[in-house]
């Protein structure tokens, strides 16, 4: 398995935080979810970070079973519509940019003994 990140960096524009999240939630989400090949779809919002790491409002993790099924996922309709909602996204909610990074997954559970 492996997830492709979204890291949505920068600031949320001021007053717009609740703004922020609702859009996503509600236009964006629906389509991410729509992804070809996507087996699990997380919207992770920023709690707290380190005091002099990068503002990350936003994350979109998406995990695919292999290369080939992200790699469909890119090519699909939902992927672009998504994609042309960015720039006003950016515009309305965040100043800042896009980073995406492709992480092999190793998951377990915890040790309880």
């Amino acid at each position: 398995m492996i997830c492709r990140y979204a890291f949505f960096v920068g600031t949320v524009r001021e007053g717009m935080d609740e703004a922020m999240r609702d859009y996503v939630m509600e236009t964006m989400l629906p389509l991410w979810r729509r992804f070809d090949g996507a087996e699990q779809v997380r919207v992770l919002f920023g709690v707290e970070q380190d005091p002099d790491g990068d503002p990350i409002p936003l994350v979109l993790a998406i995990s695919y079973q292999d290369e080939a099924a992200m790699n469909k996922a890119l090519e699909s309709p939902a992927r672009y519509e998504a994609k042309e909602l960015l720039p006003g996204f950016f515009e309305r909610f965040l100043d800042g940019h896009l980073l995406h990074y492709v992480m092999e997954i190793n998951s377990f559970e915890p040790d309880r003994s």
